[in-house]
């Protein structure tokens, strides 16, 4: 069965290479977005697998109840505590962050940056209340808030075999010491994230080896930013579906023309006159 890939840089083919022979298999997304456009969990939810999304932005959280509804959707961000804190979103974006820095700097860009209230947990409460069974993997993209999220994590009871963060070019970040130290060695950067491995789930490694290739065979979802250019395509199929419309209501009004009905009563009348 061919996979369909969404997500925005071969992640979910990486974890599914990894992951494939492990059914009915569980994920948590902390800033999981839209439910289907750049999703990493997406590909792993219609091969009957389940989760948790964690996001704060109203539209993708209801996106996400409706078209994920045996995942968990929770409406939060994951912190290192309860508490109320400003969120700075940024519609139609992956850009929306709690970092008020960068917010400031989208600002600056021309971006519609918006502050609302949003609720924090901890990733430890969440998998306390939620979790009955094995992490295969967790996916953090927070822009910025990666250490509050860590900090909010209690890897000694919760073990994702997997943790993927979307991680900068700069790639010495602070929050790093706090996934090593907890037993995860990094196997990859793919220029977007870093893959973490838990130490006793090293067999997998060769996973990561190897970029994603024909042997994996997947196909990228419809209108994938990596695939063919849809957008073109159907605007000319609009444009023509446009042109047809018009051609056929120009044709209905020339046959009921005076003209048109006049030239079938001529035919009619040669008709006859042959028979």
């Amino acid at each position: 069965m061919t996979f369909i890939s969404y997500a925005q840089n071969f992640e979910d083919i990486r974890l599914w290479r990894a992951l494939k022979y492990f059914e009915n298999g569980f994920y948590i997304d902390v800033g999981a977005n839209d439910p289907t456009s750049d999703s990493v969990t997406r590909a792993f939810y219609d091969r009957g697998w389940n989760g948790i999304n964690i996001e704060p932005i109203q539209n993708y959280y209801d996106a996400l109840c409706q078209q994920r509804p045996k995942d968990i959707n929770l409406q939060c961000v994951a912190g290192e505590s309860a508490q109320d804190l400003t969120f700075y979103a940024i519609a139609g974006t992956g850009l929306s962050t709690l970092d008020t820095n960068l917010a400031q700097q989208h600002k600056d860009a021309g971006m519609d940056v918006r502050s609302q209230t949003v609720q924090s947990r901890t990733l430890a409460s969440i998998c306390e209340e939620h979790v009955k069974g094995p992490i295969h993997f967790l996916k953090i993209d927070v822009e910025g808030h990666e250490e509050t999220v860590l900090n909010g994590m209690d890897f000694s009871k919760w073990r994702p075999w997997i943790i993927l963060i979307e991680t900068p070019w700069n790639r010495d970040q602070t929050w790093e010491k706090i996934v090593t130290d907890a037993g995860y060695h990094p196997v990859q950067f793919d220029g977007i994230n870093t893959f973490y491995l838990a130490e006793e789930h090293l067999d997998l490694k060769p996973a990561f080896d190897i970029p994603p290739c024909n042997l994996d065979e997947f196909q990228f979802c419809y209108g994938h930013k990596f695939s063919h250019p849809v957008s073109n395509v159907e605007k000319e199929l609009i444009a023509a579906q446009q042109r047809a419309d018009q051609a056929e209501a120009e044709l209905r009004a020339m046959r009921n023309s005076r003209s048109w009905r006049a030239i079938q009563k001529l035919k009619n009348v040669l008709v006859r006159s042959r028979a």
